[in-house]
């Protein structure tokens, strides 16, 4: 009698059995952390990096609305990066120390997503006098720029020094942006489409570099 029931009742156990497989691992899936990135508000950066006028803000930090002029003479502002995912940096033509290797990492991430019209660049230049159009545009044709992927934009250098302390939040030293005024950092800065900060990388190791393409393919997922 017993051996009948277990006989007539195996074929329903074993989609029982079936069924509850396919719930633990949908359960597991649903439950499982997703890869996110942070979001980079003053409160959580490195005090020293954070201009003392935003240090109390620690929701919603945004880079602020730029307009500067790139290597062909155009005006960029935000809506050239609107709904896309970039790497900012800053820089100097005439710079022979770190800025040639952050330079050439910047393009070799050009080149990785040179297809995902998603994914832009943005290069300000922290001497902005000396680093006229056409001296962008030499620079901008020896490295390779494609343009527009790839702005290097010049302008007002008390603007260019306001994003680089108060929207990017990429300088450790304190400054008005005046004619003594210079930074000089490695930082890359990975924005995401709301104009949030999701990333700093050191843009002269190739370690850093990878993790930003890692970061990115996150970043699309969202």
């Amino acid at each position: 009698m017993d051996l009948l029931f277990f006989k007539k009742s195996f074929p329903t156990l074993k989609r029982l059995g079936v069924i509850f497989i396919i719930m633990v691992g949908v359960g597991y899936f649903l439950m499982k952390p997703k890869d996110r990135l942070p979001v980079y508000n003053p409160a959580d950066v490195n005090p020293r990096l954070v201009d003392p006028s935003i240090k109390h803000i620690k929701n919603h930090h945004k880079i602020a609305d730029f307009s500067l002029i790139n290597q062909n003479g155009e005006v960029i502002t935000q809506e050239d990066y609107k709904d896309k995912i970039y790497v900012a940096d800053f820089f100097f033509t005439r710079c022979q120390t770190i800025c040639p290797i952050m330079t050439n990492n910047m393009a070799k991430l050009q080149a990785h997503f040179k297809d995902d019209d998603h994914i832009r660049f943005l290069s300000h230049s922290v001497t902005p006098v000396m680093d006229s159009i056409p001296v962008l545009r030499a620079y901008a044709d020896r490295m390779g720029v494609i343009d527009g992927k790839w702005n290097l934009v010049t302008g007002d250098k008390k603007d260019i020094y306001d994003l680089a302390r108060k929207s990017y939040m990429a300088v450790l030293d304190e400054g008005d942006g005046g004619v003594q005024d210079f930074i000089h950092t490695e930082q890359f800065i990975l924005v995401d489409k709301k104009k949030q900060i999701r990333g700093y990388y050191d843009g002269t190791k190739a370690e850093d570099i990878a993790r930003i393409i890692k970061d990115i393919a996150i970043l699309e997922k969202e």
